[in-house]
């Protein structure tokens, strides 16, 4: 079957409804977005949350809006806010303007955001690549850049000259590595996505309908498409390449369905971390006292991330409450015993020790993100 008529199966079984933020604009994977079903802070729980000074390490935000910022203040959040080119998206598909309004927001933002960067990707394998890379790259540092996102569409997407899809590990990224590492900043990379990219469509996938509204990165019947495997061994290739990188695999490391292959990585990989943006409901699927197990034993290298977005055109007073709501609703999950409904998915909270949270939220996105939180 043809990748496009896919497409049309995907959007004609998608019965699960299509999700919405408050503003009327889509959310991208409903089951791990989608509009909380549980409201703000309690008094007492923005006391416990905010005392943390929580980070959130994967944020996207490229417009100056006082309201979102005195929201973080309220809470007491700091935000890495990252960079990333995609040309399917007329926001995201000028690196230099993404990174003007990322920096405007940082400078208003006094102290509460630092800035991750990103490259051109589909300039890979054009003379002269690497060289203009690392300059751009150096000028971000030298500006406050403190790490580099490389995206999905590496692995995904981008195709070299003969037609074949580029891969995380391409040789033309080697000498960017090696300067991220020389340079002791850190690598985000967002390397495939949840497995359901790959399957046969299935309406019964919690992350089924961002795909029956994301065709484009539905990759099952694509021809010639490497496999989710073959995407996860490149990024392995750049660990081992690279042992003096600290590399944070966005989402999980794209492991959030198989908790035992990420703990392999944390075993083999010292210098591999995960954010738990957009999957912390996946923990809500495992047995709550596995969940727990993991987690405790792999406290260092799970750090605090939500994906959350402030698009150009998206109502800030409804987004603002949107962030709330998110942070809230992953608190409760995460610190208390409470009953939490991710769209889909209903769990009690893991209630973990208060020694752990404070990793989660704040101690290691210090470790994983120097300067994160800058000197004042």
């Amino acid at each position: 079957m043809k990748f496009i008529s896919l497409c049309v199966v995907l959007l004609a079984l998608a019965g699960c409804k299509m999700h919405t933020r408050p503003d009327g604009t889509h959310q991208s994977f409903p089951f791990f977005g989608g509009t909380p079903d549980s409201a703000g802070f309690t008094p007492a729980e923005l006391k416990s949350f905010a005392a943390l000074e929580p980070i959130d390490t994967h944020s996207h935000v490229r417009r100056v809006e006082p309201e979102l910022i005195s929201m973080l203040d309220r809470l007491n959040v700091h935000l890495l806010d990252i960079l990333l080119l995609d040309d399917r998206n007329p926001e995201l598909n000028n690196l230099n303007e993404e990174r003007e309004g990322a920096m405007a927001f940082i400078r208003a933002s006094r102290g509460r955001a630092v800035l991750c960067t990103s490259i051109d990707p589909f300039k890979i394998g054009s003379p002269g690549f690497a060289a203009s890379a690392i300059r751009d790259l150096d000028n971000d540092f030298a500006h406050g850049a403190i790490a580099v996102k490389i995206w999905k569409n590496v692995g995904m997407e981008i195709k070299d000259a003969k037609g074949s899809y580029i891969l995380p590990d391409d040789p033309g990224l080697a000498p960017l590595y090696k300067e991220i590492a020389a340079r002791d900043k850190t690598l985000i990379e967002h390397i495939a996505d949840p497995d359901t990219a790959w399957a046969p469509p299935n309406p019964s996938s919690p992350d089924y309908s961002y795909y029956a509204e994301h065709g484009e990165w539905y990759m099952y019947g694509k021809s010639n498409a490497p496999s989710k495997e073959k995407i996860l061994a490149a990024r392995d290739h750049i660990l081992e390449q690279n042992p003096k990188l600290r590399f944070v695999g966005a989402h999980l490391g794209s492991m959030e369905s198989n908790l035992p292959m990420l703990a392999d990585h944390f075993d083999r990989y010292p210098n591999f971390a995960v954010d738990l943006a957009g999957r912390i409901p996946y923990f809500a699927l495992q047995p709550r006292e596995k969940a727990i197990a993991f987690i405790l034993k792999y406290q260092d290298r799970l750090i605090y991330a939500t994906d959350l977005e402030l698009h150009i055109h998206d109502n800030v007073q409804a987004r603002a409450m949107f962030w709330e709501e998110t942070y809230a609703r992953e608190w409760r999950f995460l610190a208390t015993n409470d009953t939490v409904q991710f769209e889909t998915v209903k769990a009690q909270g893991l209630a973990l020790p208060d020694a752990v949270l404070r990793k989660i939220y704040h101690d290691n996105a210090v470790r994983w993100f120097p300067g994160i939180i800058p000197a004042h």
